[in-house]
């Protein structure tokens, strides 16, 4: 059987990743064509691939990459392969939509071609979310799996290329840079061949992608706060925290940065988090953590998505065993204390204010350092506390008696599941919602005359012209310039692939890929400054 995949290697050539994006957007042209049932039918075979091995990947994404749990990273796998399937199924991005009353009829026009950055945090749960995604909306995707992860990553675009070929997508439909380089990276996302550049990582990354001249759907830093009222219920409170804090040992942007407590619950919330395995450490043992978490004011990387035992024995502290959390009491909130900051594993500050003012103008410093448009959560049982705090914080999705991590990324609220949260205006995002299919299609609308006594057609019966299309490649000697229209090719193009991207010294590619590896690791967080 044929491969979906193109894959590139130390010694490729520019020449043959532009080949790469000509073949996606032949994929893409063609598949823009397909009707709803085969869509559908695609992207179920590809989630119910995706899960039946998130074990498998689950396993390989932590050892390749050295981050996370193994058993919360099955539960992303699954949630991002047949859950994220499920909660879009019954939404139609294929067929166009007929609104009598505002005498409008919208044709839904794919992206085309997509060039997807996935990050080392969440590099298999990334590939299946962004390739569903890209198919349920008709788009072609080439996914660039992060350096640090990249066996895992490449191995599943790979399981879902194959699977989407055997359910009738077409060839190049999933690509994969299996080996990414800067290089390689930088000229996929300024070719003007690319349509739509979907970005999670670091800073660097997402910059990159803003400022690439192409469309461009990234994300933001987070700083979340949670909130806790004197009006919530203190024990399930704690427990949501906890667990939400220990998730994958805190990898998603979505977790909690800080505790916010209100001083009339804070001693019961403390003890109530130390019965569910987050230790709370003496204001000794709080400096010792603080100068190996954040050494010289930046984040040490090796203790990314580690565990708190392994945090806590590297940093010289005694904790007891099944420590889930490592619950540090600051000092204060502000710029100028790191331990205020984000923080990508499962160190939870706690700062407990003086009364409900105090609280909130804490959660909105929080906020403001290195954490607009992300997310907070508030637990309460008053609606006036609820709607006040939603309007104060200047955060695109605020999460209600759940915990951070996973009610903001919408695995236990009703938001779109997600591994790309948007930030809004108020993280110089472009989107503020969690990214879904929704934004990697757009509407053709058909406007009638207001006019009472111009009449709306009827449209009931009728459908979108299927043009005649190929659903594989030609074999031979192929022009990868080419455009197909119809099934067939236009005009022979004056710009060949060779013109596409500039020549790369192909000596530098190792040393460049090690580099893109530290940069993004380095500056994962404190670029964001």
């Amino acid at each position: 059987m044929s491969t979906a995949i193109n894959e590139t290697d130390a010694g490729v050539t520019l020449h043959q990743t532009a080949q790469v994006i000509e073949k996606a957007r032949w994929a893409a042209a063609s598949f823009a064509t397909y009707p709803r049932p085969t869509v559908l039918a695609i992207v179920e075979a590809m989630a119910k691939a995706g899960a039946a091995e998130a074990r498998r990947y689950a396993e390989w994404a932590v050892e390749e990459s050295g981050f996370g749990n193994q058993d919360h990273k099955e539960i992303k796998n699954r949630l991002c392969s047949t859950g994220l399937y499920d909660h879009y199924k019954d939404e139609n991005f294929t067929d166009f939509r007929v609104d009598a009353t505002a005498k409008t009829v919208a044709i839904p026009k794919p992206a085309g071609v997509i060039f997807a950055l996935t990050p080392s945090t969440n590099p298999v749960c990334s590939v299946f979310y962004k390739a569903i995604l890209a198919l349920l909306t008709r788009n072609a995707i080439v996914i660039s799996p992060h350096p640090a992860a990249r066996a895992s990553g490449a191995d599943a675009a790979r399981l879902l290329a194959r699977t989407a070929e055997a359910a009738g997508a077409p060839d190049g439909i999933i690509q994969v840079i299996a080996d990414p380089t800067l290089p390689i990276i930088n000229s996929i996302m300024t070719s003007d061949r690319i349509n739509l550049i979907l970005a999670t990582g670091g800073s660097p990354v997402v910059r990159a992608a803003y400022s690439s001249g192409n469309p461009a759907i990234g994300v933001g830093p987070g700083n979340n706060p949670a909130y806790v009222d004197e009006t919530a219920d203190v024990a399930r409170a704690a427990r949501l925290i906890a667990d939400s804090k220990a998730f994958d040992n805190s990898i998603l942007c979505t977790n909690e940065s800080a505790v916010i407590a209100h001083k009339a619950i804070a001693p019961r919330l403390a003890d109530e988090m130390k019965r569910l395995g987050c230790q709370l450490i003496s204001a000794d043992d709080r400096d010792r953590l603080a100068e190996h978490l954040f050494p010289g004011g930046k984040f040490n990387i090796s203790l990314l998505g580690k565990s708190a035992e392994a945090i806590a024995e590297s940093a010289g502290l005694r904790v007891p065993r099944d420590t889930r959390v490592l619950l540090v009491p600051l000092e204060r909130i502000g710029d100028d204390y790191p331990l205020s900051r984000e923080k990508l594993c499962p160190v939870l500050g706690f700062y407990e204010a003086p009364d409900r003012e105090a609280a909130l103008t804490a959660c909105r410093a929080m906020i403001r350092n290195r954490g607009a448009g992300h997310s907070a959560a508030i637990h309460a049982d008053d609606p006036a506390t609820i709607l006040r705090f939603a309007a104060e914080m200047d955060v695109m999705r605020v999460v209600i008696n759940v915990g951070c991590s996973t009610g903001a990324a919408g695995f236990d609220t009703f938001l779109g599941p997600t591994m790309t949260v948007g930030t809004g205006f108020h993280g110089r995002s472009s989107i503020g919602e969690n990214i879904g299919p929704q934004h990697l299609v757009q509407w053709t609308r058909i406007a009638y005359n207001s006019a009472d006594d111009i009449p709306f057609a009827d449209f009931n019966g009728l459908s979108l012209p299927q043009p005649a299309t190929r659903t594989r490649l030609p074999v031979g000697d192929i022009d990868y310039s080419f455009d197909w229209v119809g099934g067939q090719p236009s005009e022979p193009s004056n710009v060949s692939p060779n013109d596409l991207f500039e020549p790369v010294d192909i000596a530098d590619l190792k040393a460049e890929i090690r580099q893109l590896i530290v940069e993004e690791l380095r500056t994962m967080q404190f670029e964001r400054q």
